[in-house]
């Protein structure tokens, strides 16, 4: 029999398990073939994928593996179960760097009339070629590379941003009340790691005290270990609580999700009355795992985190922004606080994974370079919740396509206005422009962490 060791950076610190008895020894095969790859993915999936007991019959073993993979997936109950080509890749994603130029966007039908395609910037990140340039949110895309986008061949045309290219952008002008060219612009990737802490602020709006904050996705740093965005946002909070902030705006419209360790120490600053012994969520693993002792009654425990808010929110209440992107870890957050506080949601409804991964690679065949990311487990509260798979519902429902795209940060930006308004009970006084539009994809959508609750970073075998 063989050992496993799982090593997690919540629940299981080197714990052995047992694999399941084989009945024959699996034969020896060329370890730069398809059938080696796909040996390792069985060996994996038989013993860690949450649906054992509904897995699927594998197909050939010579097969592509990303085919056998997919022969192997509990469909359509499994939504997010993934393969990729390399191991490594797959990690660095996961930790926010990727070869890019460095800004995201949503793509929108031009017109009820029309079959072009406009893409709408959604953000751009800091240290990228995008923000050198001057580029910014809500920004319109024309063209990439002299080609204009429409409803056929806008999949094929995005394909060329990975590259080398060229844009050609509006910016809307407030003095003219209207979108102007910006003529055309040359962007370059490079290798950047993004910092999902993007934006803080704290407004005094009639006598309100409100700390606002924009997370895009949960990863504790740029990796090797690094804490550095965890302890960002540490600092962020101990801010808002040196000023004494009455009513807390947490934007996670495009948080995808990521590493349950950042959800845990996000949950833990904001939470009244939690630490060390507070259940913040309990986890349960397929029918093999469960099997064993250290895979029974797992709890996730608060942190005690000195910049928490502790009870200086007024209500008990906590105000998350979300749309249908904002998923996975998001909702293990917005699930996990709901026992202990007034969990108040303006936006879209979410995504609704409430399933957790484990990055898995072959460390003992150095010619596989695969790396997959099979669901492993799911995800309760302190009080045994988990039913969101339809995704949360707000409480105030609002589409930021309904509105031309203002800055993060500006108080009449839609999702953040209602907000406001809904804290001071004042309706804004803007004029504010009506949009019918169509959202018929984004970069954040292919974006590896989107979608992703990963409760481990690597697979460790003895």
């Amino acid at each position: 029999m063989k050992l496993l060791k799982y090593s997690t950076l919540l629940l299981i610190l080197g714990l052995s398990i047992s694999c399941k008895d084989r009945e024959e020894p699996t034969p020896q095969v060329d370890p730069g073939s398809n059938a080696a790859v796909n040996q390792w993915i069985q060996d994996v999936m038989d013993e860690v994928y949450y649906w054992l007991d509904d897995i699927g019959t594998p197909i050939a073993e010579e097969s592509d593996p990303e085919d056998y993979f997919e022969s192997l997936l509990f469909r359509p109950t499994d939504r997010f179960s993934v393969i990729y080509p390399d191991f490594q890749e797959l990690i660095n994603s996961l930790n926010g760097i990727e070869l890019e130029a460095g800004y995201e966007f949503i793509l929108y039908r031009e017109s009820a009339e029309s079959d072009n395609v406009i893409a709408q910037i959604s953000y751009v990140k800091r240290n990228s070629p995008a923000k050198d340039s001057g580029l910014r949110r809500g920004d319109i895309i024309q063209t990439i590379n002299g080609q204009q986008m429409n409803v056929d061949n806008f999949q094929t045309i995005l394909s060329e941003i990975s590259s080398t290219h060229t844009i050609n952008f509006l910016r809307f002008n407030e003095e003219s009340d209207q979108y102007e060219s910006q003529g055309d612009l040359e962007l370059t990737p490079v290798q950047l790691a993004e910092n999902p802490n993007f934006l803080d602020s704290i407004y005094t709006i009639e006598n309100q005290k409100i700390g606002y904050v924009v997370y895009h996705f949960f990863a504790p740093g740029s990796g090797n270990n690094s804490t550095s965005y965890d302890q960002e946002m540490d600092a962020i909070f101990a801010e808002f609580k040196a000023e004494g902030i009455d009513h807390l705006i947490v934007d996670f419209r495009y948080n995808g999700g990521g590493f349950v360790s950042s959800a845990v120490n996000l949950a833990s600053l904001i939470a009244p009355g939690v630490g060390e012994g507070s259940v913040f969520s309990k986890t349960k693993y397929n029918s093999f795992l469960s099997q064993f002792d250290d895979f029974q009654d797992v709890q996730t425990e608060f942190r005690t985190k000195e910049q928490n808010l502790g009870n200086t929110l007024s209500g008990n209440r906590v105000y998350f922004l979300t749309s249908g992107r904002t998923a996975s870890a998001s909702e293990l957050i917005i699930n996990g606080l709901r026992p202990y506080m007034d969990v108040f949601l303006i936006g879209d409804v979410t995504t609704g994974k409430n399933v957790g991964s484990i990055p898995f690679e072959d460390d003992e065949n150095p010619e596989n370079s695969y790396g997959i990311l099979p669901i492993v487990t799911q995800s309760f509260n302190s009080d045994d919740e988990s039913d969101y798979t339809e995704g949360f519902t707000p409480n105030i429902t609002v589409t930021e396509n309904q509105e031309r795209a203002r800055q993060f940060g500006d108080v009449n930006e839609l999702l953040l206005r209602t907000a406001i308004e809904q804290i001071t009970g004042t309706p804004s006084s803007g004029r504010i422009e009506k949009l019918d539009r169509i959202d018929l994809g984004s970069t954040l959508d292919h974006k590896t962490r989107a979608g992703t609750m990963i409760e481990s970073k690597s697979l460790h075998k003895n």
